[in-house]
């Protein structure tokens, strides 16, 4: 944590940069220090050199050193709106935690919550958890999942122990596995899908993805679990992590995942609604990663929801 001799906006700050925040842009630690200032004043501070580390001027993409002696100058900070989060979704969350210690918390997230506000949501994961009696000191998205998706999410509680498993992300040494029900009889035993996805915004703002050569490059490894008469349960380990890809790459082969009310098939999904599903059947049943600070591989595996589960039930009867 970097070390404040006075904390009032109002008057100059020296913040001294310790070991865990070396590596960090001067921009974005500026933003986490000043929260309701606009991007554009940081920005505009840095340029100008009212900001200064040990007494020179720098770039807004300058990263810092340990022991860097950041000069923060007097800035108006607007009111922020603290969201409302609902208590009951604080005690949900927290008692839907699968592992936590103090540089990791993966969580079992709930279909239905965002990871985050923003899109005209005023709360999400993070902010629930910021909003919790049970106070922790540093705590970001180590990755995404999708608002409807349920099941292994991550986060960091150090800022060390972020960039490592954002190295072992790049690295693919980050191994994300999911359960999805599809539409149809998936007719092989596994198939590696590789088409590249690009992100596309329709005129009324909403985001879809949709399979283009000159996409990113984007890889799954579907396998079949169980068949049933008119859907199949996949297993789907994703090599990448690009927005909507199992959604996505198993639509563009022809079976759409159940629930997907972007890419999937609505004569379908009315038909399972009619058994009880509600919900986009995509969860992510375990994670596997190397524990920043031990070393240790660390496996950790989520239950399919029950809503999930008992529709399975129903497709076998």
């Amino acid at each position: 944590m970097p070390n404040s001799e006075i904390n009032s906006t109002n008057l100059v700050r020296w913040v001294t940069v310790d070991a865990e925040y070396a590596g960090q842009r001067i921009d974005n630690f500026l933003l986490t220090q000043l929260k309701g200032v606009p991007r554009s004043r940081i920005y505009s501070m840095v340029r100008k050199g009212e900001v200064r580390v040990n007494k020179g001027r720098v770039k807004a993409h300058y990263r810092m050193l340990a022991g860097d002696s950041i000069r923060i100058p007097p800035v108006r900070v607007s009111e922020r709106t603290v969201p409302n989060v609902p208590t009951r979704l604080i005690d949900e969350l927290e008692s839907s935690i699968l592992f936590e210690d103090d540089r990791v918390l993966i969580l079992n997230k709930p279909s239905g919550i965002a990871v985050h506000g923003g899109s005209g949501l005023s709360w999400g994961v993070i902010e629930a958890f910021r909003a919790s009696a049970n106070k922790r000191h540093y705590l970001e998205l180590v990755h995404r999942i999708d608002r409807d998706t349920s099941g292994c999410l991550m986060l960091a509680k150090r800022r060390s122990a972020l960039r490592a498993l954002h190295e072992q992300l790049r690295e693919s040494v980050v191994k994300k596995r999911y359960l999805a029900l599809i539409k149809g009889d998936w007719p092989a035993a596994d198939k590696r899908i590789t088409y590249p996805l690009r992100k596309n915004m329709l005129k009324s703002g909403e985001r879809l993805v949709i399979v283009a050569d000159d996409g990113k490059d984007a890889i799954s490894l579907f396998q079949p679990r169980k068949r049933f008469a008119k859907a199949t349960l996949m297993q789907v380990d994703v090599i990448t992590g690009r927005t909507h890809q199992i959604r996505v790459h198993a639509a563009h082969h022809g079976f759409p995942l159940a629930g997907d009310d972007k890419y999937g098939d609505a004569e379908f999904d009315a038909e399972l609604k009619q058994l009880g599903l509600k919900r986009l059947f995509l969860h992510a049943s375990e994670l596997e990663f190397i524990h920043p600070l031990t070393n240790d591989k660390v496996h950790i595996r989520s239950p399919l929801p029950d809503q999930l589960n008992k529709l399975l039930e129903r497709l076998e009867e």
